[in-house]
């Protein structure tokens, strides 16, 4: 059994950039951990109505998933870069060292939008062997209506060499994802079924299967 965490910067990316992975993790005796870096907060302007919507919806798709943990890391959405990147790095850390995962998922580092870099760079940060020795394996997620609107340079080009076979679990991964009511809406708006389908069905045909997720393999120690 393999222990997994996947760091959502947002609730909605675990599932847009690997849902049918983890599915694919927990279908063979994997276990499968949440960690989402941000909340929202009425101080910051959110409403208290939208932010029990997003705790139900929360609780709905860990439940959906079967996560055996969600670690919550309390980081104001949008205001990631208000906190010193070592306080961001000890709250990451703590979690990997109560988890103690195998394989680490996270947001692309190229990413247009700030909160992402930042926590890609923290979590990196943690991702040293002597700090994680625990880690084999680390790769970054292509997360839809984030890493396809990042600028065209070489460094931030999503470039996959690691795919992952989703055919059987594309389905759930889209109901799972329609738990996310609030962050629906139809083509061309990129956060929809319609969307996440033509997305693996594209990286399904680079992968010779029906429907496939796509990732930039960071790290893995055999």
């Amino acid at each position: 059994m393999n222990k997994v965490v996947v760091i959502a910067v947002h609730p909605d990316d675990e599932t847009l950039g690997c849902g049918g992975t983890l599915l694919r993790h927990k279908a063979q005796g994997d276990e499968i951990n949440w960690l989402i870096a941000t909340d929202m907060q009425e101080k910051h302007g959110f409403k208290k109505k939208d932010i029990k919507i997003r705790e139900r919806e929360i609780n709905s798709v860990a439940k959906a998933y079967g996560f055996e943990n969600v670690h919550t890391l309390g980081i104001p959405t949008i205001k990631v870069d208000t906190l010193a990147q070592d306080t961001i790095v000890k709250k990451i850390s703590k979690v990997f060292n109560e988890i103690k995962p195998r394989v680490v998922y996270l947001p692309f580092y190229g990413d247009p939008h700030s909160d992402h870099r930042q926590i890609f760079e923290a979590t990196f940060s943690c991702l040293k062997t002597f700090r994680s020795p625990f880690v084999k394996k680390v790769l970054m997620m292509e997360t839809i209506s984030e890493t396809e609107f990042a600028p065209s340079f070489e460094e931030t080009t999503f470039r996959p060499n690691y795919f992952k076979d989703i055919s059987e679990t594309i389905n759930k991964k889209i109901s799972i994802f329609h738990i996310y009511k609030s962050e629906i809406k139809q083509h061309p708006f990129p956060r929809n079924a319609k969307n996440i389908k033509a997305l693996a069905t594209f990286r399904g045909a680079m992968a010779g299967c029906k429907y496939a997720e796509s990732f930039m393999l960071l790290k893995e120690i055999a």
